[in-house]
């Protein structure tokens, strides 16, 4: 009896001994979290949503870039490897355009051009702009720069006007200009005038090759004309649509009489006027592009 007593007063000693041994001890470190890195945002996004309650609203979510893997699909962007450049981006401004534009309230006016062509949180940074040499098919009537009563030519382009043009495209050109003055502007006619094509319509119809010298200083002229308005013309191209010629005005171009028309009348016309503006060939939809083009 008096061994187990012991037995147990030695146990119990041995138990209060460990403990306080554990009690002592230093405890472990907690070892420092790896700090979570704040994302930055390297998208920026514009929403106009179906039933306008946002129009062109810039959003606050952060898009960034990382390298967790994902199911996305694999967009790799190499800057060390160049292919083509790119002029900017942006749309025709039509004549029509130009009159419904002109026609808003000053202040309505000033906001929709900036919007368009500003590069503030709130604007989409138009800066590549395309409009007609005389009339589109989008405009109120039909015209050239230098139309003429039926029978009568003009050789020397001595009644060549941008008139027409005064009245909405230039005005409205000048504000867009105005707020952004690094936009590049190309020119596309749909019809040369009248008097110089094969079949006396501002609808289809070719250039006769008579007056290839004519319509190559037309284009001159043009240029020329706009300049003095301030607005320099970046590229033109030579015919809009030159394989479809059911628009009124519109011309049909074949790539050979395109070649022709370039490499003998219009380059050595801009070459002799000191115009650097860039030519275009075939301006085309793109379900058309069976071309071959000899400027041999």
């Amino acid at each position: 009896m008096k061994f187990n007593n012991w037995f147990c007063i030695i146990t119990l000693a041995g138990c209060i001994s460990c403990s306080c041994s554990k009690k002592n001890s230093s405890p472990s470190p907690t070892p420092t979290p790896t700090p979570v890195p704040t994302p930055v945002n390297e998208v920026d996004a514009w929403f106009t949503s179906a039933d306008q309650s946002s129009l062109l609203q810039k959003q606050t979510t952060v898009l960034s870039f990382t390298n967790t893997a994902n199911s996305y699909s694999t967009i790799d962007v190499d800057s060390t490897t160049t292919y083509q450049t790119i002029d900017g981006f942006g749309y025709t401004l039509t004549g029509g355009s130009a009159n419904l534009i002109n026609a808003m309230d000053a202040f309505s006016k000033a906001n929709l051009i900036t919007e368009l062509f500003g590069n503030g949180a709130d604007a989409i940074g138009v800066n590549y702009l395309r409009i007609s040499i005389g009339a589109s098919d989008l405009d109120a009537t039909v015209f050239s720069y230098d139309d003429m009563p039926v029978g009568q030519t003009d050789i020397n382009l001595i009644n060549f006007s941008l008139s027409k043009d005064t009245v909405d495209l230039i005005p409205v050109l000048k504000k867009i200009l105005a707020i952004n003055p690094a936009i590049k502007l190309l020119g596309s006619p749909w019809s040369a005038p009248v008097w110089m094509k094969d079949n006396g319509s501002s609808v289809g119809g070719s250039l006769q090759t008579q007056y290839y010298n004519v319509y190559a200083k037309y284009f001159v002229k043009y240029i020329q004309a706009m300049k003095a308005q301030g607005i320099t013309l970046d590229a033109v191209t030579v015919q809009n649509e030159p394989q479809h010629g059911g628009n009124n005005p519109s011309m049909v171009m074949s790539a050979a009489q395109q070649a022709d028309f370039v490499k003998n009348h219009l380059g050595p016309a801009f070459q002799t006027a000191g115009i650097t503006t860039k030519i275009i060939i075939w301006d085309h939809n793109c379900d058309n592009q069976i071309i071959n083009f000899n400027f041999k």
